[in-house]
């Protein structure tokens, strides 16, 4: 599961109101080589919740260059800024951990890269 994925997921259990950000706990990361693609990168910045990205990217190890506030803008003209977001968006990727739901704590498995967060009839 890409940083990009989590960014955008939310627990949709029985009574949550938010469900954002997912806590995130992992026991396997990998970071794999992709292509760099600068305007992607920024026209992705105004989907993301920043602080939530910055927060977990920090809790990984991978925060380091990352600006702690998005530009009103939401662009960066910095190339090696672009490529600090591009590497946490969609180079590291969680192979094995979970996702536990902020309100409730309901955790959800990351195995083999992929988030299971199918819930019960009564969830």
């Amino acid at each position: 599961m890409k940083l990009l994925t989590h960014n955008m997921m939310r627990s949709h259990c029985k009574g949550v109101v938010n469900g954002f950000p997912l806590k995130l706990s992992s026991t396997q990361v990998d970071v794999k080589e992709i292509e760099f693609n600068a305007d992607f990168v920024n026209r992705m910045l105004s989907r993301l919740e920043w602080s939530a990205l910055v927060e977990i990217a920090n809790q990984l190890g991978v925060g380091d260059g990352l600006p702690e506030m998005l530009p009103e803008e939401h662009k960066f003209d910095d190339e090696d800024v672009l490529k600090k977001i591009h590497h946490v968006l969609l180079e590291v990727e969680i192979i094995e951990g979970e996702l536990e739901c902020p309100e409730t704590g309901r955790k959800f498995p990351i195995s083999r890269g992929i988030p299971d967060m199918r819930l019960n009839e009564d969830e």
